[in-house]
């Protein structure tokens, strides 16, 4: 099974890298956000600081929605997704390795941007420390609701207005604690609390999330 799975993985790796446009777009898009906030608000460092993390972890949050549609429409378009749920592997399987590797192409650079893109903001180095964590445990979340989201509109007309509808209310914790732990520790608190509840819902999204998934693909295909 992990080998079907890290095939999987690597054949959605490859897919996507195939389509750099795609790929970039919503690196770009979160690059260009975080950096034109600065310039609207203007030079005030303390309230750059206060500020910061919740247009960071926005600016994640938009980016990575932009890339929920491709999750499944490509497979789905040529076929490919039928056969899928024909084939020998576990639905289940399948899901997890898209997953992973949507995840791979945009929640890991944008996890991997952000501190980079932090010090615009002046922000402490062990805030920057926390905002990386917290997209680190965050980001998956994101990935996991998103599946779930981009399944239950497959093939509908207008499904991209109608998968930010789904997933953005399943997004608003994980956006409130993430901003938050990094609100925290550039106060002088810990951010401990706020990283435990998104490892929570990162655990909880871990078990409902694929197994809602391969239900709402079934479903498309009933």
């Amino acid at each position: 099974m992990l080998r079907a799975l890290r095939s999987i993985v690597a054949r959605d790796l490859r897919l996507s890298l195939r389509r750099r446009g795609d790929v970039l777009n919503h690196l770009v898009f979160f690059v260009i956000v975080v950096t034109l906030f600065p310039l609207g608000v203007g030079p005030e460092p303390n309230l750059m600081r206060i500020m910061a993390p919740g247009i960071v972890w926005v600016a994640a949050l938009l980016a990575a929605m932009l890339s929920l549609q491709r999750l499944f429409a490509s497979d789905y378009a040529d076929g490919t997704l039928e056969q899928m749920l024909i084939s020998a592997q576990p639905l289940g399987l399948i899901v997890v390795g898209k997953i992973v590797a949507h995840w791979l192409m945009s929640g890991l650079p944008l996890t991997l941007l952000a501190p980079v893109l932090g010090l615009q903001f002046d922000l402490p180095q062990q805030a920057l420390g926390v905002l990386t964590l917290s997209l680190l445990i965050g980001t998956p979340v994101l990935s996991l609701i998103g599946a779930v989201g981009a399944a239950l509109t497959l093939g509908v007309r207008g499904e991209g207005v109608l998968l930010a509808l789904l997933v953005l209310p399943l997004y608003i914790p994980v956006l409130i604690f993430g901003a938050g732990g990094v609100a925290a520790m550039a106060n002088g608190l810990g951010a401990g609390p706020h990283l435990s509840l998104l490892g929570a819902f990162l655990a909880i999204s871990c078990v409902v999330a694929p197994w809602a998934a391969c239900v709402a693909l079934r479903v498309a295909y009933d």
